[in-house]
């Protein structure tokens, strides 16, 4: 038979093998420890496969060799063993990368940089300092570490890994380490750059043989930050050169600071000892935002931003309905101060309205009582439960008739269900409640614009 002949069939059958491997294991254990098996040889019976590093051969050998062996004499009853060997000599290994780092489909390059010193890092947004962060609840532990990370000659905790949902102001933070260090001591030296980046600049390196220049410029730095390294996953090259770098980073003491969308168990599509090894520090995560955070976000950006006087209802209103992330926050307010300074128009509830029609739609939902109820009550400062008691002072008595009103403005419930909603009260007292709710904005227009920025903000 051919020798192009043998290595077909062995070929199909090596492809047969690993797609029943994968079945049964899985598509991240399969990437992981699986995929990058390489077919090597078949000689009497003696399958040999090659790993691209000790480790992920040892693993292998322990984990998956003898169901590989059981697949394949199921493929081919004349094989008995399956030996793993490791792709030892410099030339083998470069050509594997570079074969999977095309895999990764990387944008082309014609020529390298020409200094790669300065172009590895990414420009830092000058708007993104510790001075322009606004601290609360949902976002103090990594404020904390961060700045702790700044400000320290020594490492506190390595790495420090923040993840949060989008545009919860985990890249503001990156951005106020690196200010903060090259404020406070512009000797050291600070690389910061998405994973994306950093993956391009490691393929960069192989198209033009200069890995030893990578490797010395990433592993001579005294701070290494990398943006979203969810980025990475299946990535297995770019990965093997992350985990090089951050062990060399480690072994020398210097600071390593990652961001991602999600905490290290959750990434899908990282080595294990990648997941391990990033979890090694302080994991800190950005919960989204609160009411007050949201609000303290509007009042900083509204000052720095000096122009008009922006109406408090407003500045309410938006914190209240635009709850997905700050960036889209952020946007809203530079939408209405626009329209405002290009129109001509003075800022109030109506045009805030009309300017965000398209973003208050897309978070438009059927409104329910048990909303009602707790935008009620967090505006009034009461517990929800004051909402269902039987306390009958005006403090609280005031916003449960308000909630009962809007209950009935904003839904389709007859009185008795509403009534069954605030502590199983009769319909004559939703009635009640309704007729005073009208009379006190007929007289009080300071009640008046409570109740109805509280009826904009649940209706959008």
């Amino acid at each position: 038979m051919a020798e192009s002949e043998f290595r077909g069939g062995v070929d199909a059958q090596w492809a047969r093998v690993r797609g029943r491997l994968r079945a049964e294991y899985g598509e991240a254990a399969y990437k992981s420890w699986l995929k990058p098996l390489t077919f090597k040889s078949m000689e009497g019976g003696l399958v040999r496969l090659s790993a691209p590093t000790r480790f992920m051969r040892d693993w292998v050998a322990n984990h998956y060799a003898d169901r590989i062996r059981t697949f394949w004499t199921g493929e081919n009853s004349g094989v008995r063993a399956i030996d793993i060997l490791v792709e030892s000599t410099r030339d083998a290994a470069a050509g594997k990368l570079k074969a999977k780092a095309e895999r990764e489909q990387a944008p082309d390059t014609s020529e390298p940089e020409q200094d790669g010193r300065s172009n590895f890092s990414a420009p830092l947004d000058p708007r993104f300092t510790f001075e322009n962060y606004v601290v609360g609840k949902p976002n103090e532990l990594a404020h904390a570490a961060a700045r702790r990370v700044a400000e320290s000659s020594t490492v506190p905790f390595n790495p420090l890994f923040l993840y949060s949902g989008v545009g919860l102001g985990k890249t503001h933070l990156m951005h106020a380490i690196a200010w903060h260090i090259k404020k406070r001591d512009p000797a050291r030296r600070v690389i910061y750059l998405s994973a994306e980046k950093f993956m391009y600049q490691f393929i960069r390196a192989l198209r033009f043989k200069d890995t030893v220049a990578f490797k010395e410029q990433f592993r001579s730095v005294d701070v290494l930050m990398i943006d979203d390294v969810q980025f990475i996953s299946g990535k297995e090259s770019t990965q093997e050169e992350f985990f090089h770098t951050f062990n060399a980073l480690v072994d020398q003491n210097r600071q390593i600071v990652i961001s991602a969308d999600k905490s290290p168990s959750d990434l899908e599509g990282l080595e294990e000892r990648l997941r391990s090894r990033l979890g090694w520090g302080l994991v800190a995560d950005i919960h989204p935002t609160s009411y007050e955070l949201r609000l303290g976000i509007l009042q900083s950006k509204a000052e720095s931003m000096g122009v008009q006087p922006i109406p408090a209802k407003v500045m309410e209103f938006l914190a209240h309905k635009i709850t997905s992330n700050v960036r889209e926050l952020e946007g809203a307010l530079n939408r209405i101060v626009a329209h405002a300074t290009l129109i001509g128009r003075s800022i109030t509830l109506e045009t805030t309205q009309e300017v965000l029609h398209d973003l208050l739609r897309a978070n438009d939902r059927r409104v329910t009582i048990e909303e009602i109820q707790k935008r009620v009550a967090e505006h009034f400062n009461i517990r929800i439960s004051d909402m269902h008691s039987a306390r009958r002072a005006r403090a609280v008595a005031r916003p449960r008739q308000v909630a009962m009103y809007l209950a009935k403005q904003l839904t389709a419930r007859s009185l008795p269900e509403i009534g069954r909603k605030f502590g199983g009260r009769d319909h004559t007292t939703v009635m009640h409640a309704v007729r005073k709710v009208e009379e006190l904005r007929a007289t009080d227009s300071g009640f008046s614009d409570d109740v109805e920025l509280l009826r904009r903000m649940l209706e959008g």
